[in-house]
């Protein structure tokens, strides 16, 4: 056990995870690399936790964060904010949301928390739905709302949540139907549910499942969902927290895949828009954004120096069309991992859509999830040089893919061939 990793131990909780049996610590990166304090290189390919959007080390980014921070670091929201406005400005004109306004907080849980609040206060319900296998964050409210026991560690609540089919498409009671009937059947659900509940404050919903394995349902099934909603006056709360700006390849939002009657309520961001500043945000309608009655502020939510990061980053990220190369690298890459998954008996499926990929293992001659060949080909890529991700609703046996979104073909290439070597070491 190195020193670091001791003195990690001795002042952190327990249940703080780390990868690895020995653990790294990264001590600089570049593009889409990083290096650990061994001097050893890795072709970074979970950009931690889909946060690195852009790249490691953008100039334009850094940039911007060093000569505003030589300006002034810290105002609050009690002061006009000219880096927050700009950002918000930009925000509201790219979510689709109509008259929207824009709140910012410093993480995706964060985000959810209010996002919680303002569903819960305008509806005056404190009644949730939310999707089986889903994660929203680690705040009270926000783990409340989580359908992923690994990653909810109390039954305690503020909250009550109702749990609905539809994020998981090829597990569970539906999975053997067609995409139409498959809606269908989640439909119907729903409507059954709230038949048998008052009347709840929103639904809300990751349009692709980050820590639950990269999972998504048919196209459309959230704007069916919708239109039962818009009966029952609930609203649609789109986490989009690891699915916006582009990462899916095909929409800049998740949402998008699912917009026949048209955007959500209210949407959630975070991590890729400050490629590793601590940005998070919310945007809903004047109305609903409103609808508060009491004083707030935040503090650290909306930082010039954060802000300053989100603007550099999101034009980098629009004036070099990421989005269009996430959807034309990560289509290549799924291809490639689908080939590769082919010739092993552990890959149930290769899914996901741009650079948002899940590789889910089970035991060969099964469709049991298998953990440990998650951790291990995890361990077998580290050490080829490649860094991944792993989660899943199914005790964590899907490898989660995410690198920055201006991956190139040769090295989409040379991490696809990494971990085919790992998963042929796993055996």
């Amino acid at each position: 056990m190195s020193s670091l990793h001791h003195r990690h131990l001795a002042v952190s909780p327990e249940w703080l995870a780390l990868y690895y049996r020995h653990p790294l610590e990264l001590t600089h990166g570049e593009g889409r690399h990083v290096w650990d304090a061994d001097g050893n290189r890795y072709l970074d390919f979970f950009g931690g936790i889909l946060t690195t959007m852009t790249a490691h080390a953008l100039p334009e980014v850094t940039k911007a964060v060093s000569e505003q921070a030589a300006r002034i670091i810290h105002s609050s929201t009690l002061y006009l904010n000219r880096p927050m406005i700009e950002l918000a400005e930009r925000v509201a004109s790219l979510s689709g949301i109509p008259d929207a306004r824009v709140f910012f907080t410093t993480s995706g849980t964060e985000a959810n928390d209010t996002a919680l609040l303002l569903a819960t206060t305008y509806r005056r319900s404190n009644q949730i739905l939310a999707m089986r296998n889903s994660y929203h964050g680690r705040s009270f409210s926000a783990v409340s709302i989580t359908g992923n026991n690994a990653w909810s560690p109390t039954s305690l609540s503020p909250l009550q949540t109702l749990y609905v089919h539809g994020g998981v498409r090829t597990r569970g009671p539906y999975a053997h139907l067609s995409d139409e009937e498959f809606t269908a059947a989640c439909v119907a659900d729903l409507e059954d549910l709230l038949g048998h509940t008052r009347a709840p404050a929103a639904l809300i919903a990751e349009p692709i499942q980050g820590v639950g394995g990269f999972t998504s349902p048919p196209d459309g099934l959230y704007g069916a969902f919708r239109e039962v909603l818009d009966r029952h006056g609930v609203l649609w709360i789109s986490d989009e927290v690891q699915t916006g700006w582009g990462r899916s390849g095909e929409h800049f939002w998740g949402w998008q895949a699912h917009a026949q009657n048209g955007p959500p309520d209210i949407l959630t961001f975070a991590k890729g828009i400050g490629n590793g500043m601590s940005i998070g945000g919310v945007v809903a309608r004047a109305e609903v954004m409103n609808c508060l009655d009491a004083n707030s502020i935040s503090t650290f939510g909306g930082s010039p120096v954060t802000m300053a990061a989100g603007l550099a980053n999101l034009s980098y990220l629009l004036e070099h069309d990421l989005q269009g190369n996430a959807r034309r690298v990560g289509g290549l890459l799924i291809e490639r991992l689908r080939a590769i998954g082919a010739t092993s008996e552990r890959v149930r499926e290769v899914r996901g859509r741009g650079l948002m990929i899940g590789v889910e293992l089970v035991k060969p001659g099964t469709d049991e999830a298998d953990p440990e060949a998650a951790a291990a080909v995890l361990e077998a890529a580290r050490e080829g040089g490649l860094l991944i991700g792993k989660g899943g609703g199914h005790n964590t046996s899907v490898l989660r893919i995410a690198p920055p979104l201006s991956l190139a073909i040769p090295e989409a290439e040379e991490g696809a061939e990494i971990l085919a070597d790992a998963l042929r070491e796993v055996g």
